[in-house]
C-alpha cells in the first residue's frame, strides 16, 4: 500500500483479487486503510479503517481486485473535482478540462482503464457529473437502496453511493457487487419523458445531441414538465448544506484543522451553517412536495430524459462558480435513481443524457439505458 500525493489515487493498494479490477472513492471504508475524504484535515489525523463499509460485501465475496481508493472533492463537497491538497485527477478527454465531482477520481479511473468499475458517491450530483465530463456512465441509486454505513457522509438524508463503468452492461456488473443478485429488467421502457424548459440554460449541442438518440430509438417519446424546478433549487441546497454543516461540525470548531481546507469547501460550509431551524423545516416540507410531483409525473412516462449538466466541462481556470448541478441536485431532492450516459454531440467531447426512473427501478432504467446506449453508438 502506498499513498499518492496526485491526481487519481489517494491509495493505491496491492490487489489478489481475481475478479474484476475496483476503484474505491476515499469516502468508503476499506478494512486497514484510513479513509480522507480527500482532505488534508482529515488525512493528518485517520487511522486505517477497523471494518469495511457494508457497501463492500459484495465486491469482496466476489473476489473483486481493488486496485485502491480514489480522489474527489474535498469532503465530497464540490463539483469540479478539484483537489488541492491530493491534486486533482487529470480529465482523459483533454487535461485542460475539469473532470468533474466530486467523485472525479473515480470517473477518471474508470475512463483511463486503471479499473473496470468504481463507487462513487452522488449527493447532488457526484456520481453523474464526472461520468458526463470524462465520457463514462455513471448510476446514482434510489436514496437509501444501497446502505450508508462506513461511508463518510456528506448530507444523509441526499447521499447515495452508486457505480461508474464504460458502459451499462458495466453499470449492471458494478451493480451486481453493490447488490448481490443485481440483474436488469428483461424488458426496457416504452414511452420516455423529455423534460425541457428546468430554467438552466442548456448548451443547444446537449439538447441536439439528446434528441437525436431518443429519435433513433423508435420508444414513444412525450415532452413533459417540472414547472416547480427551479423552486426546489433553493430548498435543496439549503437542506445539504445545513446537513453537511451538521456532520462536519467538530472539523468546523478545530480551527487548525479547519484552516487546511480548502477555501470553496469552506465558504459551502460556512453557508449551509447559516441555514435556520425555519428554513431547514421549510426544505423538508417543500422536499415532500416535489417527490409528490414526481411521483405523479413518472405514473404517466416510465423514465425521464433530460441532460445531465447543461454544459460541456469547462477550464480548470475556470472550475469555480459553473452550473454543474442545477439539473442533478433537484433529482438528489427526489430520491430517485437516475443514470449518465455519454451521447455523442457536435462539439469536440459527449454530451451526457440524464435518465430519471422510479424511485427502487434501476433495474428498468438500466434496461432502459442498454436501449439508449445501442442507439447512441458513443464508444470512446
Amino acid at each position: 500500500m502506498r499513498i499518492d500525493r496526485v491526481s487519481t489515487f489517494i491509495t493505491r493498494l496491492d490487489h489478489s483479487g481475481s475478479g474484476p479490477r475496483l476503484a474505491v472513492k476515499d469516502l468508503i471504508d476499506m478494512v486497514g486503510v484510513p479513509t480522507t475524504a480527500g482532505s488534508r484535515a482529515v488525512a493528518e489525523t485517520a487511522v486505517p479503517a477497523v471494518a469495511d463499509a457494508a457497501c463492500m460485501a459484495g465486491a469482496r465475496a466476489a473476489g473483486a481486485a481493488i486496485v485502491g481508493k480514489v480522489n474527489l472533492h474535498e469532503l465530497a463537497f464540490g463539483a469540479a473535482g478539484t483537489n488541492s491538497w491530493f491534486g486533482t485527477p487529470v480529465n482523459p478527454l483533454d487535461p485542460e478540462l475539469v473532470p468533474g465531482g466530486s467523485s472525479s477520481g473515480s470517473a477518471v479511473a474508470v475512463a483511463d482503464g486503471e479499473a473496470d468499475y468504481a463507487y462513487g458517491s452522488d449527493t447532488g450530483g457526484s456520481v453523474r457529473i464526472p461520468a458526463a465530463f470524462c465520457g463514462v456512465a455513471g448510476l446514482k441509486t434510489t436514496h437509501g437502496r444501497i446502505s450508508l454505513d462506513g461511508v463518510w457522509p456528506l448530507a444523509p438524508s441526499l447521499d447515495t453511493v452508486g457505480p461508474l463503468a464504460l458502459n451499462v452492461t458495466g453499470l449492471a456488473a458494478a451493480m451486481a457487487l453493490l447488490e448481490p443478485g443485481f440483474t436488469p429488467a428483461a424488458v426496457p421502457a416504452t414511452r420516455l419523458g423529455r423534460l425541457r424548459g428546468t430554467g438552466e440554460p442548456v448548451d443547444p449541442r446537449i439538447d441536439a445531441a439528446i434528441d437525436a438518440v431518443l429519435a433513433r430509438t423508435g420508444l414513444k417519446i412525450v415532452e413533459v414538465e417540472l414547472p416547480d424546478w427551479q423552486a426546489s433549487l433553493g430548498p435543496c441546497y439549503r437542506l445539504l448544506g445545513a446537513e453537511a454543516a451538521a456532520v462536519n461540525t467538530a472539523l468546523m470548531a478545530d480551527q487548525e484543522a479547519y484552516g487546511k481546507i480548502a477555501a470553496d469547501v469552506r465558504a459551502l460550509l460556512e453557508h449551509g451553517a447559516a441555514v435556520t431551524a425555519a428554513q431547514l423545516q421549510a426544505a423538508r416540507e417543500h422536499q415532500v412536495r416535489w417527490q409528490a410531483e414526481w411521483t405523479a409525473l413518472l405514473s404517466s412516462v416510465d423514465a425521464v430524459v433530460l441532460p445531465t449538466v447543461p454544459i460541456f466541462p469547462p477550464p480548470l481556470t475556470d472550475a469555480l462558480d459553473q452550473p454543474y448541478t442545477g439539473l442533478t441536485a433537484p433529482v438528489n431532492f427526489a430520491g430517485l435513481p437516475a443514470l449518465a450516459l455519454p451521447v455523442p454531440s457536435a462539439h469536440r467531447l459527449p454530451a451526457s443524457m440524464q435518465v430519471v426512473g422510479a424511485r427502487g427501478g434501476e433495474e428498468a432504467l438500466l434496461a432502459t439505458g442498454a436501449l439508449l446506449e445501442e442507439a447512441a453508438g458513443y464508444r470512446r
